[in-house]
């Protein structure tokens, strides 16, 4: 029988939320009717899971209304709503933000995140004076947002790279979301390299793709369960998991509330069963390929270069 939802601090906001995220692609997949979606994510709130997770560019903007519209009556305020943006430019930045907002039917995001930040000058990007930090800024100065932070999936000397622009900038992200799984211990590891240094500075950890997309499962050396139970063993405040039915609902409910730390043993087992396969990021294809990545294939996403950049090229 599974236990309550556990609840972890997300880093230096103080914030309290569900060790479980709802993850928001999946929630208008081909296979997940709208109807299907509202009951997915009303039934996780009921069960304690309060961390919703969403993008402004998942499945042209249905997960964002279909989340939006669940979160009616009275269902908003008991949940610690997130969402991302591709815009890097103050303009795009904006136009994303407001369009979030209003899919969404909400005065105000809890967590506004910079989306797929997979490579060296998307930091740049967001930092400069017509960037889309600032814009996040005037944001949160105007109630629209509580919390920044961003995220990627690509290589973890990134995510290091735009912490150390942030730091350069004065400007402390609340949250950094990042791949956390049994494969990325053996390769390319946000674990060993980012998660040590956002723990030391206190910063929120979102661990996402703890089955990369089920492509993890593909290997056949880990089991659904194994794979969040040694993500929630991690030092992070949530663990996002995509959520297409209310059978893995009930599973990523009962791994949570039944959850106790991984013993060295266990840990030790889980990664050597996953050592060969991890070994060349087979399974990780979010790292190895483009696959993944949609400002990639759409890269109007992310706004105009900065004016100042244009105007050295002539």
């Amino acid at each position: 029988m599974h236990g309550e939802m556990k609840y972890r601090t997300l880093g230096h906001t103080g914030e309290r939320v569900s060790a479980i995220g709802l993850g928001g692609w999946h929630l208008a997949l081909p296979k997940v009717d709208a109807a299907l979606a509202h009951r997915i994510i009303r039934t996780a709130i009921d069960r304690g899971i309060t961390f919703m997770d969403n993008s402004w560019d998942y499945n042209e903007g249905e997960s964002e209304r279909r989340m939006g519209a669940a979160l009616r009556d009275g269902y908003r305020d008991r949940v610690f709503l997130m969402t991302k943006i591709d815009g890097r430019s103050h303009a795009e930045a904006t136009r994303q933000l407001d369009e979030s907002l209003r899919r969404l039917q909400t005065d105000r995001i809890d967590l506004v995140q910079h989306h797929e930040v997979i490579r060296f000058d998307d930091a740049h990007r967001i930092f400069d004076q017509e960037g889309a930090n600032r814009a996040l800024v005037d944001a949160r100065a105007a109630g629209k947002l509580r919390y920044i932070g961003f995220t990627g999936h690509k290589d973890p000397h990134i995510h290091l790279h735009t912490l150390d622009v942030s730091r350069e900038e004065a400007f402390r992200f609340d949250a950094v979301q990042m791949p956390l799984n049994v494969m990325d211990a053996h390769y390319r590891s946000f674990e060993r390299l980012v998660l040590p240094r956002l723990v030391e500075e206190n910063t929120g950890v979102l661990a996402m793709k703890p089955m990369g997309n089920g492509i993890i499962l593909k290997s056949n050396t880990a089991s659904a369960r194994e794979c969040l139970r040694y993500a929630l063993h991690l030092p992070v405040s949530v663990v996002i998991t995509g959520i297409d039915s209310l059978e893995v609902l009930d599973q990523a409910c009962e791994v949570a509330g039944s959850f106790v730390p991984l013993s060295g043993e266990e840990i030790s087992a889980l990664l050597a069963k996953t050592a060969s396969a991890a070994a060349r990021g087979t399974f990780e294809p979010f790292k190895t390929s483009s696959l993944f990545d949609a400002t990639a294939t759409h890269p109007e996403w992310l706004g105009e270069e900065p004016e100042r950049l244009k105007e050295l090229m002539s």
